[in-house]
């Protein structure tokens, strides 16, 4: 299906979001590894590639850097050889000088992304609206200049996408708009781009409210401003969400005065982020029909069979594939419950076999024929 099929209202649409959480993203690779081997299957079609089942694909950091690739047309495997390759390539120590503001150096990250987005149709660099990619792309980055989220998508109709305007977003090349999205705070130094007469500054989308992209894209596809305005309905789209391990924290009493200093430095970003991710999954569980989707807290449950709600129909079918990196979520998927604490980290490069088996353990358990009934 072209790409101009995918942009215009018809029965159904189909939208993938993936969230951030640095190498950990080849958890998130597995799992959609076997979303792709179920969609080949269903379809008779070997060669199926997401990003041709999927009409719009989203992501924040590592997974803008997957989503990219599935809009590009690669396969889930070729994604995954991408990581597995030159994941400790991607994470370079940098000198001492500059460790005091950052850890990883970025060139050895820009080069291996350029490599992948280095060829569009025009033969330079792939830039964000090339008529090559085979379905819609929204990346999350925060602005660093204007301090605020910034989910750039590829919809030709968007208002900072017309052709004829001089910082027209389409222009961005796509290697640089996922090196900003994944430029992840004392990890990465953030990432320059020029856009008409602006010079901006971007960082890590995983620090907006949007490391889980999900509800976010549901919007972007709905709302008349963005100019799609898909009709919606649990029967017209379909709304897949993949992450890449989650770790609610439980910290014992330290006394009167509270944590110190360096522990909230320390605790409050990561802290944050787990609950934005929750509400963007929240959301999606009580304005859609959730088919699938693990606990989210101890009151509400999974949200997988509530009957009164905000909206009298729900608005799409809503799939949630992740997994707690607790001990308790291991032997939920069948795994040793060992201390699953090393397998959080986002450059733990030594752990991909890990992230693997938890991510291939989440597709076996998880993914299931029936929530994809009815769109093909």
């Amino acid at each position: 299906m072209a790409l101009a099929d995918k942009l215009r209202k018809k029965a159904q649409h189909k939208l993938l979001a993936i969230d951030g959480g640095g190498i950990r993203g080849v958890l998130a690779l597995e799992v959609l590894n076997g979303v792709e081997r179920l969609l080949r299957k269903r379809s008779n079609n070997p060669d199926l590639r997401l990003g041709d089942y999927f009409d719009y694909v989203a992501g924040t950091s590592t997974g803008a850097i997957i989503a990219a690739c599935l809009a590009r047309g690669m396969q889930v495997s070729e994604v995954l050889d991408f990581y597995k390759q030159h994941g400790s390539a991607m994470f370079e120590k940098a000198s001492l000088f500059k460790r005091l503001y950052y850890e990883y150096e970025s060139e050895p990250l820009a080069q291996k992304l350029r490599e992948v987005f280095g060829n569009g149709a025009d033969g330079t660099d792939l830039r964000l609206g090339d008529a090559s990619l085979k379905c819609l792309l929204m990346v999350v980055l925060r602005n660093f200049t204007t301090d605020s989220p910034w989910p750039v998508s590829s919809n030709p109709a968007a208002k900072y996408n017309d052709r004829r305007r001089p910082d027209c977003n389409l222009d961005l090349p796509l290697w640089k708009l996922v090196r900003a999205s994944a430029a992840a705070p004392t990890f990465f130094p953030p990432e320059h781009a020029k856009l008409g007469s602006k010079d901006l500054v971007f960082v890590d989308g995983g620090v907006t409210t949007y490391n889980n992209p999900s509800f976010l894209l549901f919007l972007m596809s709905t709302v008349e401003p963005y100019k799609l305005a898909w009709p919606a309905g649990e029967e017209r789209m379909l709304v897949v969400s993949v992450g890449t391990g989650s770790f609610p924290a439980i910290h014992t009493a330290t006394g009167g005065s509270g944590p110190w200093l360096l522990d909230n430095a320390k605790e409050i970003p990561g802290a944050l982020m787990y609950a934005a991710q929750n509400e963007q999954d929240m959301l999606c569980r009580v304005f859609g029909r959730c088919a699938a989707g693990g606990h989210l807290d101890n009151e509400i449950g999974d949200l997988r069979n509530f009957a009164a709600g905000p909206v009298e129909r729900r608005l799409f079918r809503y799939v949630r594939y992740n997994a707690e990196l607790t001990k308790e979520g291991m032997a939920a998927l069948g795994l040793p419950s060992e201390d699953p604490v090393p397998l959080r980290e986002l450059d733990s490069v030594e752990r991909i076999p890990h992230f693997q088996l938890v991510g291939q353990a989440v597709a076996r358990v998880e993914v299931k024929e029936a929530h994809f009934a009815g769109f093909d």
